[in-house]
C-alpha cells in the first residue's frame, strides 16, 4: 500500500480528522492526567467503600455493646461477667483457671 492509498481510506481519514484526534486527547487527558481523572475516581471510590466497612462494623459492634450492657443491670449477670471477663471472686473463694493447650502434639 502506498501512502496516497492509506490516505485515501476511509478508516484514516476518519481518524486524522481533526475533532476525532481533540476527543481522542480529551479522553485520555481525562481519564489519566486530569485532577478528577477516572484512576483518582476509583482510588476514592475504594476509600469510600472501606469507611462504609468500617461504619457497619462499629455499628454493629455498638448495638452489641448496647445489648451487653442492656444485661448488666441485672445483678446476677453482672456478677457472672465479672467473674468471667475480669477473674472477679468472692471472699475466701478460690478460683482455678484452666488453660488449655492449643499446640498440636505429634
Amino acid at each position: 500500500m502506498t501512502f496516497k492509498q492509506i490516505k485515501e481510506n476511509k478508516f484514516f481519514k476518519f481518524i486524522t480528522n481533526k475533532y476525532v484526534i481533540f476527543l481522542l486527547v480529551f479522553i485520555v487527558w481525562m481519564t489519566f492526567f486530569d485532577e478528577n481523572s477516572f484512576l483518582n475516581h476509583r482510588e476514592l471510590n475504594k476509600e469510600i467503600e472501606k469507611l462504609e466497612d468500617a461504619n457497619n462494623y462499629y455499628k454493629d459492634q455498638i448495638s452489641t455493646d448496647n445489648k451487653i450492657i442492656e444485661n448488666l443491670n441485672d445483678p446476677d449477670s453482672l456478677e457472672k461477667y465479672a467473674r468471667e471477663e475480669y477473674k472477679m471472686k468472692k471472699e475466701n473463694e478460690d478460683i482455678f483457671i484452666i488453660a488449655y493447650d492449643t499446640v498440636e502434639k505429634e
